[in-house]
């Protein structure tokens, strides 16, 4: 289910409300001062971000100089408050020229209470798309001098925008030329014995699409299955797709590690690594990284592309 939220604080270091919005009646106004009370004077405020006192729940995360901290009187979705939050922060940043603290909200704290009216209905998150919500919230907050400049002009039909089924894209976009740009990014994980047997591997990628279309069309994908996604997938020009995969990996590189003891304080490492993707591929960001023993005083390298260091820190030769 939603948040369901009964109430929202805005509190600074000391505990003083700066800022709050009661969404029902199932929870007390002095409900802040258990949160104070139970959690803030004792100290507990770094140790789980979800209390319970009595029959509510308090969700609450530390943004800057400012507590922001959610009641709930029901079994809510944990997950989607703290979404809530942090997209609520992005849109109050958007507002106020990208600072959030306790200046900011007291200096703008008429806009605030007008946005908390907006993005939250009797305790459900509602729209928090900065683009959308400007459309028809013009008022323009207080900035500070070293934040960024105002976004260029909002554009008209905010009752379209709102009410449509998507937030990030306006109506109305016309391209001379419908293209569509996609780029696949992965990122490899891999775990290996010293005798070259792979313990882990796992690859993290996603799929980021440039959109040049007119208009809201539907696109229709083809995914190769050597991808581990469907084979068919039906999007609405949305930039990312992401995926993860741990089995049936194809490794890009094979790794070729040899070690030899030389005595009982001296150690030979020799590491090859040969690239077994295509020519049209390539890679960034290569690290590998080879456990050593804490006990180890200095080492030397010698490589053929790249860099080398002892890194004491993770007790790992680091090879960049």
């Amino acid at each position: 289910m939603p948040v369901a939220a009964s109430a929202i604080y805005f509190l600074n270091l000391r505990g003083d409300v700066l800022i709050n919005r009661l969404y029902r009646d199932d929870v007390g106004g002095n409900m802040v001062d258990a949160f104070r009370m139970h959690i803030m004077q004792t100290k507990e405020l770094g140790t789980c971000p979800v209390r319970q006192i009595g029959g509510c729940s308090f969700l609450y995360m530390r943004i800057s100089n400012v507590y922001i901290v959610i009641v709930v009187s029901s079994n809510a979705n944990v997950a989607c408050a703290f979404k809530f939050v942090v997209e609520a922060v992005a849109l109050f940043k958007s507002y106020f020229g990208g600072a959030f603290d306790e200046d900011a909200i007291r200096n703008n704290f008429v806009l605030i209470y007008e946005l908390l009216d907006e993005i939250m209905d009797f305790g459900y998150p509602q729209n928090l798309s900065p683009e959308i919500l400007k459309l028809y919230i013009t008022q323009e907050g207080v900035r500070s001098p070293f934040s960024s400049k105002p976004s260029e002009k909002p554009v008209p039909n905010a009752t379209l925008q709102v009410t449509g089924a998507v937030g990030w894209r306006r109506e109305g976009l016309v391209y001379k030329k419908n293209e569509v740009f996609l780029d696949i990014v992965e990122s490899v994980n891999l775990l290996m014995s010293s005798k070259g047997s792979v313990l882990r591997c796992d690859v993290t990628g996603k799929i980021l699409m440039k959109c040049f279309l007119s208009g809201m069309p539907d696109l229709k994908l083809g995914l190769n299955d050597k991808i581990g996604l469907e084979k068919e997938s039906q999007l609405k020009s949305r930039p990312a797709k992401r995926y993860r995969i741990t089995e049936g990996v194809n490794l890009p590189f094979r790794v070729l590690p040899t070690i030899k003891e030389l005595g009982r304080t001296r150690m030979e490492v020799n590491v090859k690594v040969k690239s077994v993707f295509g020519a049209k591929m390539f890679a960034l960001g290569v690290v590998v990284k080879v456990p050593v023993p804490k006990q180890t005083a200095k080492a030397s390298f010698q490589v053929t592309s790249g860099r080398a260091k002892y890194n004491a820190s993770i007790d790992c030769l680091v090879w960049k």
